[in-house]
């Protein structure tokens, strides 16, 4: 498989990194911040089954919880394609930097990679806005 074209999105969140692990890490919170999981994840085994819309149910397997602030997860679509996701939550002084890693997939135009990239970072700024913690506000 050649090289794909990738961008990297990121948000910084002025949270604790491991708040913003430990939060964004559950499958079960996913449908509050990552809107391509709205309708919500069930648990099957090791895998989660997400709705996937018009192409389907696909399902979706996560990196254990680590110490490292990562949260890749393979996502195998009903044809059985797989889309390997890499997410990562890092320390940033008092706060995280939350990182998406896309890769542009085989086919994929350049009009749809870019729909792809601004909804990632949408949902990146769904995240920072759930966890941010603001004076007068406790997240």
């Amino acid at each position: 498989m050649p090289i794909m074209p990738a961008r990297i999105i990121h948000r910084t969140i002025a949270r604790d990194w491991r708040d913003v692990y430990a939060f964004a890490s559950r499958p079960e919170n996913m449908p509050a911040w990552a809107s391509g999981l709205a309708a919500g994840l069930t648990r099957n085994g090791d895998e989660w089954i997400a709705d996937g819309g018009p192409i389907g149910a696909v399902r979706v397997r996560f990196a254990p919880d680590n110490d490292f602030g990562v949260i890749d997860h393979r996502v195998t679509l009903p044809d059985g394609g797989i889309v390997e996701n890499a997410l990562r939550v890092v320390p940033n002084g008092d706060g995280a930097e939350v990182m998406f890693t896309l890769l542009k997939q085989p086919g994929m135009d350049e009009a749809a990679f870019e729909a792809d990239a601004a909804h990632v970072a949408r949902d990146l700024d769904a995240l920072a806005s759930l966890l941010e913690i603001t004076p007068g506000r406790s997240a």
